[in-house]
Order: structure tokens, then sequence, then C-alpha cells
């Protein structure tokens, strides 16, 4: 979930290539919470800053809905503060702004590995 059309597609492309189908996308964290109550997805990218919901809460609306969730932040560099913050929220992961296919195949493999121990 993105406001910017071109980081969606970035990470829609990038996902699939770690074999990872994108089942829905979002501009803001009202629609991502809505489609994510609706498909019940594996894996959650979230925007940190969108509008009409910012991705933080969002995350918080999520993980309440589902404490298993899967969500996996997005921000620019210099918000470390905010991705401390919603990791301590419940979200499993996150992405820095400028996107890099390295960093989302780390993050995925990380997620995977965990996956395999529970």
């Amino acid at each position: 979930m993105d406001d910017s059309a071109f980081g969606r597609m970035y990470i829609t492309k990038s996902l699939s290539k770690f074999g990872i189908r994108v089942i829905g996308e979002a501009e803001n964290g009202r629609v991502a919470l809505e489609k994510y109550k609706l498909l019940l997805p594996d894996i959650v990218t979230m925007d940190v800053i969108m509008n009409v919901m910012n991705g933080i809460e969002a995350l918080s609306e999520i993980v309440t809905y589902n404490p298993l969730a899967v969500v996996i932040m997005v921000s620019s560099m210099g918000q470390s503060d905010i991705v401390n913050a919603a990791i301590k929220m419940g979200a499993k992961g996150f992405f820095i702004k400028p996107l890099q296919e390295k960093q989302i195949e780390s993050v995925i493999r990380r997620l995977n590995q965990n996956n395999k121990k529970n």
C-alpha cells in the first residue's frame, strides 16, 4: 500500500520476482484497511506517509483486527523513530525508500525463515 502509483508498481514487480503474488493495492490507509479485511493477504506492505489514514494508523487497525497480520512498513530515510514505533505496534519489518530489490529480498527471506521456525 503506497500513495504513489509508481511505488506500488515497483513493490509489486519486486515481490513477484520472489514468488509473491500481489492480490490488492491501495492508495491510502483507509482503503488499505478495507482491502485487508476483504482479501486477508499473507503480507502487507504499508507506506508510513499516506493521505486519509496514514500507515501507522492503518497498521494499528490491521493488527487490532488480526494480531497475526504480517505488515512490512515502507518509509523514507530519517524516519527511524516512526519505524521503531511501527515495529513495537506489530510490524514485522520495514523497507527504506528509495526501495531496492536487494532490500526487499532480504526482508522476504527473513520472514520466510521466521515462518519455517514457527
